[in-house]
């Protein structure tokens, strides 16, 4: 399981989420290449903290709300199989001026034994709600919708 942190904001034209676009070669000009910013659970990791750590490692800043600031919005099964626990938080004044991600070692092509360095997370931005939609990966779209459920949004 995973669990990530889903920041949201009001923006000029209503609800705003952050969102972070996966790096590398196989996510580059694929449609709904942009997750919520998440890791695995460590053993005996509380989600809260995954989520926390996992936001700083991939976007390159701490999270800009604490381990209370959060709202529980649920658990999301991505097509993979994949379980990610979202939570929330409002971040009405964050702002990243260049993503500084983890990176990962990617095996190309599969079965080379060649391997290559890339981000993890190569930008991540302040979308409205209804961009998001379409920008996320299938599974997590339904965060969105807990979230604006859970905050009395109906956008």
């Amino acid at each position: 399981m995973s669990a990530g942190l889903l920041l949201h904001r009001t923006g000029p034209s209503g609800p705003e989420v952050f969102v972070a676009h996966m790096g590398g070669p196989f996510w580059r000009n694929r449609p709904r290449a942009w997750t919520i910013p998440k890791g695995l659970v460590e053993d005996g990791e509380d989600p809260v903290t995954t989520a926390l750590r996992e936001f700083a490692e991939e976007i390159g800043v701490p999270a800009p709300v604490s381990g209370t600031d959060v709202v529980d919005l649920g658990e999301f099964r991505q097509a993979s199989g994949k379980r990610v626990r979202v939570l929330a938080a409002a971040a009405p004044g964050f702002a990243v001026d260049v993503v500084r991600s983890n990176t990962v070692l990617l095996e190309l092509p599969r079965g080379s034994g060649r391997t290559v360095e890339v981000p993890e997370v190569d930008d991540a931005r302040w979308v409205p709600v209804a961009e998001a939609r379409t920008l996320l990966v299938a599974g997590q779209v339904a965060a969105v919708d807990a979230l604006l459920l859970t905050f009395g949004r109906d956008d």
